[in-house]
């Protein structure tokens, strides 16, 4: 099953860092937070990767080309034609496709742009920015049993999101922005599982993945939320990060399952 990374907003609440790299590629000790969601990932088996990019993609792009660079040692022998040796080679078991879906498309627009990466399966979807310690293998396995197009990892963190309904029957009845009765509702976390019909909700670049389609799913019964109380936390702003940075250092970071 492939997993798809949307990587390409500009990340204006974190403007200290992202105005000269995307958001994704901003750092949780010296790995990108996008390294970090990959490994959870990778932990449970899932090695294919789409990353949708758009803001400042090259910086992405040229993070992988240079992966060697950044996690071996190196030797350049520039007296032996310009040789370069790799020492103590970090390899990933990873396949990574970046794909350039728009510098001010929306989210659901650059969903519909990898369609033809995905092919006619089901497939993984979540943010660049946010890490979790979500089981993905019960993940999979409640989207595989409950039959819909769609599964949502629901999460409660402080409430400053969109929230959602659920029922007794795990079925999200609403997608809807939080009020002043929200306190306590859960959100959408990411760490999606999708099947491949939700392409068909999805219209042009304009289409915001969290609005019309989500909430057509809803109304339909064909999105389920796979409820996660462990732990949870999105990087939008500058103390944000500094926390993660700080439990990755101490070594308690709660998302390192690998």
């Amino acid at each position: 099953m492939k997993v798809v990374i949307l990587a390409g907003g500009y990340g204006t609440r974190i403007s200290e860092e992202s105005h000269l790299k995307p958001k994704p590629m901003i750092e949780i000790g010296d790995k990108p937070i996008l390294w970090h969601i990959m490994k959870e990932y990778s932990h449970y088996g899932f090695n294919e990767f789409i990353i949708c990019c758009g803001y400042k993609q090259h910086v992405i792009k040229e993070w992988f080309a240079d992966y060697y660079l950044y996690n071996s040692d190196v030797t350049f022998d520039f007296a032996d034609d310009n040789k370069m040796i790799v020492h103590q080679n970090v390899a990933e078991p990873w396949k990574v496709t970046l794909v350039d879906t728009g510098l001010n498309t929306m989210t659901g627009g650059r969903i519909k742009r990898i369609r033809k990466y995905v092919g006619d399966e089901t497939f993984m979807l979540t943010y660049g920015d946010a890490v979790s310690d979500v089981n993905i293998e019960k993940l999979c396995r409640f989207h595989r049993d409950h039959g819909k197009l769609a599964t949502i990892t629901a999460v409660r963190p402080d409430q400053r999101f969109g929230v959602l309904d659920i029922n007794k029957d795990d079925t999200i009845e609403e997608f809807r922005e939080k009020n002043a009765i929200t306190d306590g509702s859960r959100i959408n976390g990411g760490y999606m599982v999708m099947e491949p019909e939700v392409f068909d909700y999805l219209e042009d670049d304009n289409t915001v993945f969290e609005k019309y389609p989500l909430e057509r799913l809803a109304q339909e019964g064909n999105l389920k939320a796979y409820r996660h109380d462990g732990y949870w936390q999105c990087m939008d702003t500058k103390r944000e990060k500094d926390r993660l940075d700080e439990l990755w250092s101490n070594g308690k970071a709660p998302w390192k399952v690998w």
